[in-house]
């Protein structure tokens, strides 16, 4: 009777319109014409669409790096960063622990509509004036650099909620062991190579199964910056079964994208869930 209410909402949130999204991947259902009213049982005929669609794998390969660099390198090693430094006392630390926390809050499209008048081209965007001092041209930032400029911009969301977790990862080792080993005669880096990654395995496993399947998730952040354009450059298969759900109307096709993208997430975080189990 205790697990019942949170069982109801499993099962109403997440199972319910899984297995609506599967029934639908084997349909032709569309927005307009026949399919629209009378959609037909096709079987696996999407799925066989999908896997020889190149756009599909193609945005399949930008998630990839879009996840790779944003969530698991730079959110990851820059949290971990900001969380040791941050745990040091000095003047500004308050302020500098504000800056960092600050981003995590601003909802996606808030925040793509800042960092579309930072990365604005010609004379009057941010970064553009912050380059000029440099002797550096205006650049068309979300033209030019599409993929790297997204990546920044989820980096600069994301390092908040990394660093508290990699805060309380560090805040559970304990000082004692640190003090031995500089008894023992070890730098620093001996220390955090030796004392401090081995027992944040577990936190950073955790945060990386968070932040894996939530930025694969991504939406309103990328198609409020760039709607997967310039030329499909920053198209992740979010933005892709927008498109193909709602800008050429399949329904069926883009839930059957969907699925696929659910199976992804599935395996990718069954991996994580055996690695929290590593023993250290």
């Amino acid at each position: 009777m205790l697990v019942l209410p949170s069982a109801i909402l499993l099962f109403a949130f997440v199972l319910y319109p899984s297995g609506v999204a599967i029934y639908t991947s084997m349909t032709n259902l569309s927005l307009t014409g026949p399919a629209a009213l009378n959609p037909r049982f096709i079987g696996f005929d999407n799925y066989t669409k999908l896997f020889s669609d190149h756009t599909f794998w193609r945005s399949l390969v930008i998630t990839f790096w879009f996840v790779l660099f944003s969530a698991i390198i730079g959110q990851l090693v820059l949290g971990l960063l900001s969380a040791i430094l941050l745990k040091r006392q000095f003047a500004l630390r308050p302020f500098f622990n504000a800056i960092i926390l600050m981003p995590n809050a601003v909802p996606g499209v808030v925040a793509a509509l800042m960092w579309s008048s930072m990365l604005a081209s010609g004379e009057y965007g941010t970064l553009n004036k912050i380059v000029a001092w440099f002797g550096v041209d205006p650049q068309r930032w979300l033209v030019t650099f599409p993929l790297s400029m997204i990546i920044v911009v989820n980096i600069w969301r994301g390092i908040g909620f990394a660093m508290i977790l990699m805060n309380s990862g560090l805040s559970a080792i304990s000082e004692e062991l640190y003090e031995a080993a500089r008894m023992d005669g070890a730098t620093t880096w001996q220390a955090f190579r030796k004392i401090t990654l081995p027992l944040l395995v577990p936190t950073i496993f955790l945060y990386l199964l968070v932040s894996t399947v939530t930025t694969i998730a991504i939406f309103a952040l990328i198609y409020a910056l760039t709607r997967g354009g310039p030329a499909g450059a920053t198209e992740i298969v979010g933005i892709y079964i927008y498109n193909q759900s709602f800008g050429s109307y399949q329904l069926g096709y883009g839930s059957a994208i969907a699925v696929v993208l659910l199976i992804f997430s599935l395996i990718i975080g069954t991996f994580y869930v055996r690695a929290l189990k590593v023993e250290v």
